[in-house]
């Protein structure tokens, strides 16, 4: 059984003057349990949409969604699911040690349970010290933290967070993404939205981009790496008299006595070679390929030419 699966799922807004406006076009979409899954889309492009539909909080105009094998539209469906907002609003008078019980015993969490859940949370998020003072006084990237917290006190199966790393500084944007993949490892399946490239390849098993309302690239985010791939960017130990032994290869840069070459994939294995015919050490081989982001532009670019 899949975690999620989406079938169809279209919604229509009414515009300026009656006229409609489609957030989202048939969207289709299966994730499976264990999987962690970015979907990726520039401002606008409909992932808040689909989210909130996926939670009950919109009806679509056509199309369904469920959740664990069970209908999005009915209230069980969201038992074992845990979900971010784009922007969390809380009542800010609890503290987060207040608000993370309330969360627990909408769940029906066991008192003793909760009060360890709690804790494990509060500590993992770095929310332990300031839990006793009003969520009013926190810092926006303390809420965030306090929405992620509220999101896995009760150990749901399937985590739903839309732009999970917003306003979280460096060092909270890494403590996320360690929460992340201790969930796959775990067997949870995470469905998040964002517009940031590097969150996706950090931690994803795949990614769908949606530009538009539409779902215009779907694949495993290892395969759109190696597709990107390019060629080698190989650095040499070499004098300024042994350049001559690598005719038909320039050397792109020369730092003391390192010399860096870049070599077309085709090419590789010959220059590989070249340098051990010549006894030469290499230093270090990096490999130059486009990255998510350059492959994420080009489809917001594609898609901007089409129009």
């Amino acid at each position: 059984m899949n975690a999620i699966e989406i079938t169809g799922l279209t919604k229509q807004f009414t515009g300026k003057r009656m006229s409609k406006v489609n957030a989202l076009n048939g969207l289709e979409l299966e994730i499976a349990e264990g999987e962690v899954f970015g979907f990726l889309g520039p401002n606008g492009a409909g992932k808040s949409t689909a989210i909130k539909l996926l939670m009950g909080l919109l009806s679509p105009t056509s199309g369904k969604a469920s959740i664990m094998g069970k209908d999005a539209s009915l209230t069980e469906s969201r038992r074992h699911v845990g979900y971010l907002p784009e922007n969390p609003a809380f009542f800010d008078y609890l503290s987060a040690e207040e608000y993370i019980s309330f969360v627990g015993l909408q769940f029906m969490m066991d008192t003793s349970l909760l009060k360890r859940r709690s804790y494990d949370v509060l500590k993992r998020l770095e929310l332990w010290d300031a839990r006793k003072r009003p969520i009013r006084g926190y810092s926006k990237g303390m809420v965030q933290r306090v929405g992620l917290a509220q999101v896995l006190v009760h150990d749901p199966d399937v985590f739903i967070l839309d732009e999970p790393m917003s306003g979280l500084d460096p060092i909270g944007r890494a403590l996320v993404k360690d929460i992340i993949i201790d969930l796959k490892k775990r067997g949870k399946c995470v469905f998040f939205s964002t517009h940031i490239t590097d969150d996706v390849e950090k931690v994803c098993d795949r990614v769908g981009v949606i530009i538009k309302g539409n779902l215009v690239a779907l694949d495993r985010v290892e395969n759109i790496l190696r597709s990107g791939m390019e060629g080698y960017i190989v650095h040499l130990q070499l004098s300024t008299e042994d350049l001559g032994s690598f005719a038909g290869f320039e050397a792109v840069r020369r730092a003391g006595s390192v010399s860096e070459f870049y070599v077309p994939c085709s090419a590789f294995n010959g220059f590989m070679g070249a340098v051990n015919f010549s006894g030469r050490e290499v230093v270090l081989v990096e490999t130059k390929r486009r990255d998510l982001e350059d492959f994420f532009l080009s489809l917001v670019t594609k898609s901007q030419e089409s129009r």
